[in-house]
C-alpha cells in the first residue's frame, strides 16, 4: 500500500481592524480583532484535531511568522486540543514588506502612483516583486526537502504547515504550482482560511493546489 502524499496546510491569520479596512499590513504588528479571534475558533474545531482535515499527529514542522496576528491564530488553530505542536517563528514567512504603503489602502496608493500594481512594481522602501518571489521560493524549496524526505526515505510525519498573511500566502499559492508570482492576484486569501497545497499523481514533480479558502467566510 503506498504512502498519503504528504501536504502544505497555508493558514491566513484572522480578522485584524487594518483587514477589515483594506490596509496594507506589513511589519505593523496589529492584534485580531475579537471576531477574528472567534472565527479562527470555530474553524480549529471543524478542521483541526485528530482525524480531521488537520491532523496534529501528521504535522511534522509548522512555520509560523513572528507577528502576533499569525502567532495568535497558531494558539487559536490548536487550542481546544491536549498539546500544540511544535512550531518555528520564522521572519522568511512575514508579510510583504510594504516599506512606504504601509497602512495604506489601494486607493490611497494609486493616488499617489495611478498604475500601481504589487505585483510588478512592489514597494518602494520595502520589497520587489522579485525579492517576494525569491523569499518564497526559499520556504517552498524548505518543505519539499520535509516532503521529499518524507515520501522517499520515510523521514518525519507527512504534513508540513504555513501561519501567515494575504499576499505572501498568494505570492506562495501561485509559486508552488509553478506560476509567475503575478497569477497571485486572482487567488482571494480570506482571514482565517486554510489552503491546501499537495501533488498530482502521487509525484513530487507535479505539485498542485488542492483546496483554497477552506471554512471562510467570503465578503
Amino acid at each position: 500500500m503506498s504512502r498519503a502524499m504528504p501536504r502544505l496546510f497555508v493558514i491566513r491569520h484572522g480578522e485584524t481592524e487594518w483587514s477589515l479596512n483594506g490596509r496594507h499590513t506589513g511589519r505593523t504588528d496589529l492584534p485580531l480583532t475579537a471576531s477574528g479571534e472567534e472565527q479562527v475558533r470555530e474553524k480549529a474545531q471543524a478542521l483541526v484535531g485528530e482525524g480531521l482535515v488537520v491532523d496534529p499527529n501528521n504535522l511534522c514542522t509548522v512555520f509560523v511568522s513572528p507577528r502576533q496576528r499569525a502567532h495568535k491564530t497558531f494558539h487559536l488553530l490548536f487550542g481546544h486540543l491536549p498539546k500544540v505542536p511544535h512550531h518555528i517563528l520564522s521572519e522568511e514567512v512575514r508579510e510583504w514588506d510594504y516599506g512606504e504603503y504601509e497602512g495604506l489602502t489601494t486607493s490611497e496608493i494609486k493616488e499617489k502612483n495611478p498604475t500601481w500594481s504589487i505585483w510588478k512594481d512592489g514597494c518602494p522602501g520595502g520589497e520587489s516583486a522579485a525579492e517576494m518571489e525569491a523569499r518564497v521560493d526559499s520556504v517552498i524549496g524548505k518543505v519539499r526537502e520535509y516532503h521529499k524526505q518524507y515520501s522517499e526515505k520515510g523521514l518525519n510525519t507527512r504534513d508540513v504547515m504555513i501561519v501567515a498573511h494575504g499576499h505572501f500566502n498568494r505570492v506562495l499559492i501561485s509559486r508552488w504550482i509553478n506560476f509567475p508570482l503575478a497569477l497571485g492576484t486572482h487567488f482571494n486569501v480570506e482571514p482565517g482560511s486554510l489552503t491546501i497545497l499537495g501533488y498530482n499523481h502521487d509525484s513530487l514533480d507535479e505539485p498542485a493546489l488542492n483546496a483554497l479558502n477552506l471554512y471562510a467566510a467570503v465578503r
